[in-house]
């Protein structure tokens, strides 16, 4: 009799166990995303053109003055941090005087809550560059569009983009930098 006992007083601890287990299973999954190294994001935009907002100012005589074109004012190629990480940046300045950063041929792992930063932190190769990006100042221009191919980041009007030198494919989720590119001026 009193072994029938034990195990029911047991199968309550197992079932809270069970449960404890499927709750940290289903938590870590959320966490780390793992189906994201199996998933490519290709994304493939052209580089963006100002927007002309008034009527534009004519050079003479029913001529149009010609629109500067879109000029590199810094480029860098990107390092792998985290996880092996490839492709160019540059920051680009449009014919309106705004600014974008742009990821050509960038190849890196997808992974949970990636952001594009631009910073004023040094790009240092292997595991002492993990980490140094969120150490001084720097602006995230939004969640990484796609892991693969050609991309556009617009700088907000009120960051002066002299003032960052490099940009950093930034895990938020984890602190830590997938690939970064120190920016060398044009």
């Amino acid at each position: 009799m009193g072994r029938g006992r034990n195990a029911f007083q047991t199968r309550p601890l197992i079932i809270s166990a069970l449960v404890v287990a499927m709750a940290g299973v289903g938590c870590g999954l959320y966490w780390f995303q793992p189906w994201k190294l199996w998933q490519d994001e290709t994304v493939q935009e052209a580089l963006p053109e100002a927007v002309v907002t008034s009527a534009a100012p004519t050079a003479g005589a029913g001529t149009p003055a010609p629109q500067a074109a879109p000029r590199t004012v810094a480029r860098g190629d990107l390092i792998s941090h985290e996880h092996a990480t490839s492709g160019s940046v540059k920051l680009v300045e449009l014919a309106d005087g705004s600014h974008v950063v742009r990821l050509e041929d960038l190849d890196t792992s997808n992974g949970p809550d990636l952001r594009v930063w631009l910073t004023d932190a040094p790009v240092k190769e292997g595991k002492d560059g993990w980490h140094v990006f969120d150490d001084g100042k720097y602006v995230s221009l939004g969640k990484l569009k796609g892991n693969k191919g050609d991309q556009n980041y617009v700088l907000p009007d009120d960051v002066d983009p002299a003032r960052y030198t490099s940009v950093s494919i930034w895990c938020d989720r984890f602190d830590v930098s997938f690939g970064a590119a120190e920016l060398a001026r044009a």
